[in-house]
C-alpha cells in the first residue's frame, strides 16, 4: 500500500534517490549531462534535503513522500510564492513507478496543504520545455500554460527553456 507522507528525516536517502534517478530519466534527451549532474548536485544532495525536511515554512512548505514498504517511490515539494499563490517546485517519481496514480496523490496532498494551511488560491509551475512527461500530466490536472522563460540554472551557452502552468484552486 502506497502512503503519502509528510517527509522527514528517515525520508532523506529516498529522495535523494528518487529525485537523481527520476531526474536523470526525465531530462536525458533534453538537456546536457553536465546540466543534470549540476541540478541534481545542487538540489538532491542529503545536507539539502535534510534540512529541507526538517527546516519548513509558507516559503517551503517541505517535502511529501510517496512511501510503499519503507522505501520513497515519490516526492514533492513547492511553497508559496505571493500571499494567495502557491508553487510546484519539484515533483518526482521512480522512472518504473509511472502511470499508478502517485503523482496525482502527491499534487493533491501538497495542493491541500497550500491551500488549508497557506491559503492559496492558485498554483503555479514551471516545467522544462521538451519535458513530455511532465507537460501532459500538469495538463491533464488543469494547469493553463501561461508563458516560456529561461530555465533556472543555465550557465553560459545553455539555452534552456521552462514553461509556466497555472491554476486556479
Amino acid at each position: 500500500m502506497i502512503e503519502i507522507l509528510k517527509a522527514d528525516t528517515r525520508h532523506v536517502a529516498g529522495i535523494v534517490k528518487v529525485c537523481s534517478d527520476a531526474n536523470r530519466n526525465t531530462y536525458s534527451e533534453i538537456r546536457s549531462e553536465e546540466y543534470i549532474n549540476r541540478i541534481i548536485k545542487e538540489f538532491y544532495n542529503p545536507e539539502r534535503i535534510q534540512r529541507e525536511v526538517t527546516e519548513t515554512g509558507r516559503e517551503w512548505g517541505g517535502y511529501f513522500a510517496a512511501v510503499e514498504e519503507n522505501e520513497v517511490i515519490g516526492a514533492i515539494g513547492g511553497g508559496m510564492i505571493s500571499d494567495s499563490a502557491g508553487e510546484v517546485f519539484v515533483l518526482y517519481l521512480n522512472p518504473s513507478r509511472r502511470n499508478e496514480g502517485i503523482g496525482t496523490m502527491l499534487l493533491n496532498a501538497h495542493t491541500r496543504q497550500q491551500k488549508e494551511e497557506f491559503n492559496a488560491t492558485e498554483q503555479w509551475v514551471s516545467v522544462s520545455k521538451g519535458n513530455h512527461k511532465g507537460i501532459p500530466f500538469y495538463e491533464a490536472k488543469g494547469f493553463i500554460f501561461k508563458n516560456e522563460q529561461q530555465d533556472y540554472g543555465n550557465s553560459e551557452g545553455e539555452n534552456y527553456h521552462s514553461l509556466r502552468y497555472y491554476r486556479e484552486l
